[in-house]
């Protein structure tokens, strides 16, 4: 029996890949311990593992849903909410480490608290990455703006102040590329397929493209009407009260069904009357209504990508970060979607700019991408092949070898 650890961000995009992994290693008997947060417990221990509460420490961070915000848009902040969280938990990490003695750490790629216990006790870690795999090959696909690129640059000084404060606490770090790249010798298990990944073949056998580990149908939802659009920014920026409206006034004169989850930080009640054909609501079972759905209006998280190709479910894309921008310029190039705001490349799918998606879409530029959409069968075609491709993925069982190879390396 295999001990293995577990540590992922607060996160459900970067959480749901791996429960079927832990459900998989646990079932053939090993023990594995996940460190995570309360909202996440019960899902973590329905899948066999032991849940280790980080809640604790999280709290000393104080973050607000505006400050959940900036996470992914700038890099200096994210780097000090990363480097906060690994040295707030550095001394109960470090000990449980040195007692339970795992045989390896599996963690986010996000969670570099897991990987910097990894290299500073010297136990064998594998890379879970819930977005694309990235080097000098993929990252053209994160095409940046000079305005990001000078921002990036602009934040080195406050990013090298917080790794001098890792390696203060005896972490082997020597910049930010040592906790944020992917690197060839580091085993990497990856929740997509090699054909959606970009640039697959420049990754050597360290990698494992396992594919989406997309949970099956477990609520059934009424279709009521020929075809169902679904609308969803995510779960952290969510605050786009006047994107939901242009939403709402586009497709409210249509024989389409219209489902939008806004999330927490928007007051449903300031839809007011909403239209018979459009339903909505905080939340929704993403997967019961992704079975049923014609297109998605997303964000393009990667998770939320994953499960719409899975379900054979063409995009209309608006991602709101550059890592968004990434894995929709991938559905794009793959003929899968089309990028919502730019009137110039809606019908081929080009990548708008960077200016073109800080505006928000008017609702007849959301209606035409909806009609683009729906009348080209071409993209659900294009969804349907990527998704054959996920099926095809050695899956939970894949991933388990992966892991399970690592710790039979060190025994």
């Amino acid at each position: 029996m295999s001990k293995i650890v577990f540590f992922c961000i607060p996160a459900h995009g970067h959480t749901n890949p791996t429960l079927g992994v832990v459900q998989e290693l646990t079932a053939r008997g090993h023990q594995v311990r996940y460190y995570s947060y309360h909202s996440f417990q019960e899902k973590i221990e329905a899948a066999g593992a032991e849940f280790i509460s980080c809640d604790a420490y999280d709290a000393e961070l104080n973050l607000t849903p505006k400050d959940a915000e900036k996470i992914g848009k700038d890099m200096a902040f994210s780097t000090h909410v990363l480097v906060n969280t690994t040295l707030a938990l550095d001394a109960f990490v470090c000990e449980d480490m040195k007692k339970f003695r795992p045989d390896c750490i599996v963690a986010d790629s996000m969670a570099i608290w897991g990987k910097a216990a990894a290299l500073k006790l010297h136990i064998p870690f594998v890379s879970s990455t819930t977005t694309f795999a990235f080097n000098k090959h993929s990252a053209k696909v994160m095409k940046q703006s000079f305005g990001e690129l000078f921002r990036m640059i602009f934040s080195m000084p406050k990013i090298n102040k917080d790794i001098k404060r890792l390696q203060d606490y005896g972490y082997p770090i020597r910049n930010i590329m040592d906790l944020m790249q992917s690197d060839p010798e580091t085993n990497t298990i990856v929740y997509t397929s090699a054909a959606f990944q970009p640039c697959a073949e420049t990754f050597p056998d360290t990698y494992a493209f396992v594919g989406p580990l997309v949970r099956p149908v477990t609520a059934q939802l009424t279709k009521n009407k020929k075809k169902l659009i679904y609308i969803s920014m995510g779960t952290v920026n969510t605050d786009m009260l006047q994107f939901y409206q242009n939403c709402i006034a586009a497709l409210e004169s249509t024989d389409y069904q219209v489902i939008l989850s806004v999330g927490e930080l928007v007051d449903t009640g300031a839809f007011g009357n909403l239209p018979e054909n459009i339903t909505v609501k905080p939340h929704v079972d993403q997967i019961a209504v992704l079975a049923q759905a014609d297109v998605f209006l997303s964000h393009c998280g990667m998770n939320s990508v994953n499960e719409s190709l899975y379900y054979r479910v063409p995009l209309i894309m608006y991602p709101q970060t550059t890592e968004q921008g990434g894995v929709a310029n991938r559905v794009a190039e793959l003929g899968a979607g089309i990028f919502l705001g730019d009137d110039t490349n809606t019908e081929h799918g080009g990548r708008p700019s960077a200016a073109s998606r800080s505006h928000i879409p008017s609702p007849a530029q959301i209606r035409s991408a909806v009609e683009s959409v729906l009348h080209n069968d071409s993209y659900r075609q294009n969804a349907s092949a990527i998704s054959d491709s996920f099926q095809n993925c050695s899956g939970a069982k894949g991933a388990a070898e992966k892991i399970l190879a690592v710790c039979n390396q060190k025994n």
